[in-house]
């Protein structure tokens, strides 16, 4: 095995979901914090589509562990299976004992329990993997779950996660009433080709490896071209190439190292709809007078904008140097971005101020009068893109949870809540970092 050649302490490119492996870039960590906040909302149905090996389990899996304890999950793995049998699951997971013998019994049982739940300000969430495969019936049990209430509060929220086929499914007329229960909709896509090199080394760095940049451009480009961005295609590649490097007693994977691994996997092109196709499907929407359901018959939903505050993205390296800034707050950025990659990506931080780029000074200062209530060494800031323009963003501490993060808060001055601060996850942070 080539870990310890390489320095490592596990393999860093496993198939199966680890998430302490689960990388934040390209937007990941961002999702991540949209789909907590939409099942804490408790409205609706959410849905996460992507194609085979794009990363839906691993961060169904990570959404799991990330939720409060106040959230008892119901993880399903394989949902081929009968309404009945479905149903039977949740209450069996939840500890729920249900009539077996009617239907109806069932429900009313499982609501009785969801009741009690909801009762003590518990929330019960079903995660739904592999959701394309399930029985028609079975996806119409999972919209009569969706009904099942309080008053204006939703006893249960569901997730699906699903392969792209799942929303050719859910344009079906059949299934137009559990897809209009749909409120938020989020789509895996794959990874770039500047998402690459920052991908791999993250699981290396993850895994161990202390040592220079592994992966010469060449294999990484090799590995974009043949794994068309999918995290489990780039796992097997990277891993392979890792061995055939290893085979060679070389301490680098060249291009060569990553052909040996493409010619070993054999990958089948991902299916793309032809473009004559979508001509035909498009006029024939039109002319049956159905323009309003065109985005769920021929396009893959776009995630909905949700009530947080949006994503930032950092500016360059370079953009950053030709910004006139003081010494010391130069030094406080470079801090900042250590102690940000440091941290736990499951850890919460205040986001006290963003403000433009060419305020920077009105940074400092705010800086300056933040320091005289909040220990210095908790205010972090760092470039930010805002709406369209360049700026900066100055945050408060790292704290376990978000109760925690609330109460520190709730606890600031006045003169620092003028601002209304708002709480931002350390993982979604680090997602921003990787455009630095």
């Amino acid at each position: 095995m080539y870990l310890e050649h390489f320095g490592l302490n596990e393999p860093p490119f496993r198939i199966t979901p680890h998430p302490e492996f689960f990388f934040v870039g390209a937007k990941r960590g961002a999702t991540l914090d949209a789909l907590i906040y939409a099942v804490l909302a408790g409205e609706g149905l959410v849905k996460v589509s992507g194609e085979v090996g794009s990363g839906k389990t691993m961060l169904c899996r990570v959404l799991i562990e990330r939720l409060p304890a106040s959230v008892d999950s119901v993880y399903i793995a394989n949902p081929a299976m009968r309404p009945d049998e479905l149903m039977l699951m949740i209450a069996d997971d939840l500890g729920i004992v249900c009539d077996a013998t009617y239907a109806s019994g069932r429900v009313r049982d499982l609501q009785s329990a969801l009741l009690e739940r909801f009762a003590a300000g518990r929330q019960v969430v079903i995660l739904i993997d592999e959701a394309h495969a399930m029985p028609t019936e079975s996806l119409e049990a999972v919209r009569l779950l969706s009904n099942l209430d309080h008053g204006h509060h939703k006893l249960l929220q569901i997730v699906l996660f699903g392969q792209t086929e799942l929303d050719d499914r859910l344009a079906r007329q059949d299934l137009r009433q559990l897809r209009e229960r749909i409120t938020h909709v989020f789509q895996l896509a794959p990874l770039r080709s500047n998402d690459i090199k920052a991908y791999i080394d993250f699981r290396m760095r993850t895994a161990g490896y202390r040592g220079p940049e592994l992966f010469q451009t060449g294999a990484l480009k090799s590995i974009y071209r043949a794994s068309e961005g999918l995290t489990r295609r780039v796992n097997i590649l990277a891993d392979k190439a890792l061995m055939a490097a290893f085979s060679q007693s070389a301490h680098f994977v060249s291009a060569s190292h990553v052909n040996a691994a493409i010619k070993d996997s054999a990958f089948q092109p991902i299916k793309k709809r032809p473009a004559l196709l979508w001509i035909l499907l498009l006029l024939g929407a039109v002319a049956g007078g159905v323009w309003g359901n065109l985005q769920q018959a021929l396009l893959r939903p776009q995630p909905q904008e949700l009530a947080i505050a949006p994503p930032l993205q950092l500016v360059s390296t370079n953009e950053v140097a030709d910004i006139p800034l003081s010494a010391s707050f130069r030094q406080k950025l470079i801090e900042s971005r250590q102690k940000i990659n440091r941290a736990e990506v499951s850890h919460m931080a205040v986001m006290l101020l963003v403000t433009q780029r060419d305020k920077g000074g009105e940074l400092e200062r705010f800086l300056a009068q933040a320091s005289k209530d909040l220990p210095r060494d908790q205010l972090l800031i760092y470039p930010a893109e805002l709406r369209g323009n360049k700026g900066w963003g100055l945050v408060y501490g790292f704290f376990s949870d978000k109760n925690s993060a609330k109460a520190a808060m709730a606890a600031l001055p006045e003169s620092l809540r003028k601002n209304k601060p708002i709480l931002r996850s350390v993982g979604g942070m680090r997602d921003e970092l990787w455009n630095l």
